[in-house]
């Protein structure tokens, strides 16, 4: 469905047929059919309540972990990159962030005001609102271990305040209010050291450098690690690290990893994802989950 004249004429952010290849970290993707950037949370919640009850919606913060098809995507994707990120230190370390803050900044900010415990964020390639939605973990952290509190949106653009409570948290994997979105939350951390903060983000970095395809186009981790084991350490058991579909490459130096060589399209990924899959699978009987979240049609 597309939206009217009046709609254009209205939000200034409001692209059509917008090739998703320029928002998505693997660097693939057909068009979306809209694309809005909403110019505070104000703006959000109008263009919310302006579109078709039936409307699908995708929700982008930097772009990855996500997999959109060839054929693009068939609604409206909402892109909070460089909206809706704000970061702001409450009372009794207490941080305040937007949806749209890049993760690896809120590690750094935490860290400048002196409050310990966000570190493990600056592993994760995405934003805070993809991070609630998932409970994105790294270097042993998880997101909602962090969470006091959340604010939500809804299609009529009402924000919500909810606890912890309201949500069913396991591995990657979060479960609230049906029909509301991520828009801030809070973090609990402890206030300590700063350069010792400071020092502890730069240590993680240097050993996410080392061990992980840093600089090349991936979404992060493919799959989610299966129970006692390593997704990574299965897929090179099974010969896998290095292989090539097209364009598409099971990394080198990280199995669980898969990028873009520089040609590969949607459709190449998705099959050397399932690819992996069906080898892990009949090698050692582990039904390895992606992470990744794939939307769209094909081409």
């Amino acid at each position: 469905m597309r939206l009217g004249a009046e709609a254009a004429e209205r939000y200034t952010m409001l692209l059509y047929n917008e090739p998703m290849s320029k928002h998505t970290t693997w660097r693939v993707g057909g068009p979306a059919a809209h694309y809005f950037q909403p110019a505070d949370l104000a703006d959000l919640a109008d263009f919310l309540r302006s579109l078709p009850a039936d409307e699908p919606i995708l929700w982008l913060g930097l772009g990855s972990n996500l997999l959109v098809r060839d054929g693009g995507f068939k609604g409206t994707v909402i892109a909070l990159q460089g909206r809706l990120d704000e970061i702001e230190a409450l009372d009794d370390g207490v941080l305040r962030v937007g949806a749209g803050a890049p993760c690896a900044l809120v590690a750094r900010q935490a860290a400048r005001a002196g409050l310990c415990g966000a570190a493990f964020l600056a592993g994760i390639p995405g934003t805070m609102g993809g991070a609630l939605a998932m409970n994105a973990g790294a270097f042993g952290g998880e997101t909602w271990q962090r969470v006091r509190a959340v604010e939500t949106i809804d299609r009529h653009g009402r924000v919500r305040r909810r606890g912890p409570e309201d949500f069913q948290v396991d591995y990657r994997s979060v479960r609230g209010p049906e029909g509301e979105w991520f828009v801030a939350c809070e973090l609990v951390l402890t206030p300590g050291d700063a350069e010792a903060e400071r020092a502890e983000i730069q240590r993680l970095l240097r050993w996410r450098n080392r061990s992980q395809p840093i600089g090349e186009a991936s979404a992060g981790s493919t799959f989610r690690n299966p129970p006692g084991d390593h997704a990574a350490r299965l897929i090179e058991a099974a010969g896998l690290k290095g292989f090539r579909l097209g364009g598409a490459q099971v990394s080198e130096k990280h199995a669980n990893f898969i990028i873009n060589t520089g040609d590969a399209t949607a459709e190449q990924i998705e099959r050397l994802i399932e690819y992996v899959q069906q080898l892990v699978a009949e090698r050692f009987g582990v039904e390895l989950v992606p992470e990744v979240h794939i939307v769209g049609e094909p081409a």
